[in-house]
């Protein structure tokens, strides 16, 4: 059973679809207690970083995905729930994220069309089950203004407005997508279906 995250702004009705096509079962849930018996969690994202931690706390689910995460529960986290899994993020200072990373999320340039949006090439840097079966650069569907540096788990990397970033990142259990597969057409299809398959 795959448990997809309901914070109140994530984009559930794609990802909902997208798993319905994998045939796998899942449910969606705000309830910590259903969040703690999760056997894999999705962190769907759309929105701002800020809001999104507050409404996190506000239903009492931030320690549930931290103890669930660092427990080797697979845990995928699309946009801005990829952005989450980090300490903080310039789009909200003084707000603290999951902290499964450490770093920070950071800002295109000011000098840069914001949001990225649109389809572009991801690039693998490392083994992925993530892209498993994927084309060697296959091109998916973006829409985010802030991003995630590269670092050691990044397996995937996207380049924008000559900024290199962490496109995909993999470690252990923990699994993070800065783009939307759920709207990136049989390619997002293959990528949510190997994550079911782990």
């Amino acid at each position: 059973m795959i448990t997809i995250v309901d914070y109140g702004a994530g984009n559930l009705r794609s990802v909902e679809n997208t798993l319905a096509r994998t045939g796998a079962a899942y449910r969606i849930t705000r309830d910590p207690a259903q969040v703690r018996a999760a056997e894999k969690i999705i962190l769907p994202g759309v929105g701002h970083f800020g809001q999104m931690m507050r409404a996190l706390d506000e239903l009492g689910l931030r320690e549930a995905l931290v103890e669930k995460a660092r427990s080797g529960v697979p845990f995928l986290g699309i946009c801005l729930g990829l952005q989450a899994m980090f300490e903080t993020s310039a789009e909200a200072p003084g707000e603290l994220g999951l902290a499964l990373f450490a770093g920070r999320v950071e800002r295109f340039p000011l000098t840069a069309r914001v949001p990225h949006m649109g389809w572009n090439e991801i690039v693998p840097v490392a083994p992925s089950r993530l892209l498993s079966g994927l084309a060697a650069k296959p091109y998916v569907y973006f829409a985010h203004s802030f991003y995630c540096p590269r670092m050691q788990a990044t397996a995937a990397t996207c380049e924008y407005t000559g900024v290199a970033y962490t496109a995909v990142l993999e470690s252990a259990n923990l699994f993070g997508v800065q783009f939307h597969p759920e709207k990136s057409g049989p390619l997002g299809l293959q990528i949510i279906g190997n994550f079911v398959r782990i």
